[in-house]
């Protein structure tokens, strides 16, 4: 939420050339007022001006940027064109973090609510996702992301990592490790 594309610098650099071109956006929410289906168009202008309208893609979304993918592709058509997604510490069944928050002015935040109208459509239907190879990483102990079981998506395999806290998830030699071999796997 308060992070900038900076975050993704040290998984860049541990990826070296193996993986490119890298696609590392800023969606800007103000501050959990943008709505996520907002910011997942978005990221749909920006994947398409990056890529092109067909080139198969894989995602990788860290935090909120995990629902704004998973957003994109169940919702705005992304299926069609994405082979994996790699969702980091994101709410993706919701976070009792986000649960004291209004949905006005704070929508953006209100989408990330257990049981929010935009987790349930997301959820109601999974045939579109289905279609992604899909995984989970997450940290037990994340204050972000409460419990830490609600970081994992409906489809595809969850797997905790050994960082202390939600930040680290991006940072920490022992998440970037698995998140590289994630993003190399063919």
């Amino acid at each position: 939420m308060w992070d900038t594309p900076r975050l993704f610098d040290r998984l860049e650099r541990a990826l070296g050339a193996r993986r490119g071109p890298l696609l590392i956006p800023h969606l800007p929410h103000r501050f959990g007022f943008t709505p996520i289906e907002e910011q997942a168009e978005m990221l749909a202008t920006l994947i398409e001006t990056a890529f092109g309208a067909e080139q198969p893609i894989d995602l990788l979304g860290f935090s909120m940027g995990g629902v704004i993918a998973r957003t994109w592709i169940q919702l705005l058509g992304g299926h069609r064109r994405t082979r994996r997604l790699i969702s980091v510490g994101s709410p993706q069944q919701g976070t009792l973090t986000a649960q004291p928050w209004p949905s006005w002015p704070l929508a953006g935040i209100a989408d990330l609510k257990a049981g929010s109208p935009l987790l349930q459509r997301l959820n109601t239907d999974l045939a579109a996702l289905q279609q992604v190879d899909c995984c989970s990483f997450y940290c037990q102990p994340d204050l972000m992301v409460m419990p830490a079981w609600r970081a994992v998506l409906p489809v595809g395999p969850g797997r905790s990592l050994p960082v202390r806290y939600h930040h680290q998830l991006m940072t920490h030699p022992a998440a970037l490790g698995p998140l590289v071999e994630e993003l190399l796997r063919p």
